[in-house]
């Protein structure tokens, strides 16, 4: 506490939420991994959970965000920019709504540059920020099948299909940049936008590459357990939600962020 770095003194080394709308289920984590545990650092992920816009175009919005080690105060940075997106979204929900009727990914491409952009305008100046982001957007309306993922950096987004996690694959908007060094404040223009169809029944995983990492290189036995775990037509407790999250993965050690949503058929 007394070395000046307040937020990283207060940030807890785990947070757990979840959500029930309509049929919905959401269950997330944020755990600090043990390398942070080890050097006696703080988690610098972090997460938002929350429900945006009128009850007529209400969306689900799930957020994730990874601070980048090299940046001094990226803990401080992605608690900031998932809050400040969420806010800026809230005030477009409307125009998301109509653009995912209308499964337009060009005007939610502009839609989520534009949110990021405030955001990122609104961060503390002069800190020493970087931070990745992943957003998921999700009709609370049944009828509405759906959904968008705003992305920057690593990490994102999968879909357990058949007891096997299938990761979806970023739009081609013509960037040269590479998407695995991308972060937020700088990147803010280079924000990717994802629509996809979900069907009742599938499980959307989004999280930080803490998670994303061992779902997809060198550890199957990984992947198996979780598909096993949360493939089931019933979202686990809270409780058997976090054990699970924190299930280990030999090498990866980061801090893990995983928000899962469970897509009811009844």
């Amino acid at each position: 506490m007394r070395d000046g770095d307040h937020f990283a003194a207060l940030t807890p080394a785990v947070l757990l939420d979840g959500a029930q709308v309509g049929r919905l289920t959401v269950r997330a984590a944020s755990i600090r991994g043990d390398s942070h545990n080890w050097e006696g650092s703080c988690r610098q992920d972090s997460m938002t959970v929350t429900r945006v816009g009128p009850p007529e175009a209400e969306l689900l919005l799930l957020a994730v965000a990874d601070g980048v080690g090299s940046a001094a105060h990226s803990h401080e940075g992605s608690y900031l920019v998932t809050r400040q997106t969420a806010l800026h979204l809230d005030r477009e929900a409307e125009n998301i709504h109509a653009a995912l009727l209308a499964q337009d990914e060009g005007e939610l491409r502009a839609i989520a540059n534009k949110a990021v952009a405030g955001a990122v305008g609104e961060l503390r100046i002069g800190q020493d920020y970087a931070t990745t982001l992943h957003i998921l957007l999700v009709p609370t309306d049944a009828r509405i099948r759906e959904r968008v993922v705003f992305s920057v950096g690593d990490g994102g987004l999968f879909v357990l299909l058949d007891g096997q996690w299938h990761q979806t694959d970023q739009v081609d908007d013509g960037s040269l940049l590479d998407t695995r060094t991308e972060a937020l404040p700088h990147a803010y223009r280079s924000v990717k936008a994802k629509l996809l169809y979900s069907e009742p029944g599938q499980v959307l995983l989004l999280g930080t590459d803490g998670i994303t990492n061992p779902l997809t290189q060198r550890d199957p036995a990984f992947a198996q357990h979780l598909a096993h775990a949360w493939g089931g037509p019933q979202a686990p407790s809270l409780s058997d939600f976090l054990w699970q999250a924190q299930t280990r993965a030999k090498s990866y050690d980061d801090d893990r962020t995983v928000i899962c949503v469970w897509e009811g058929t009844e």
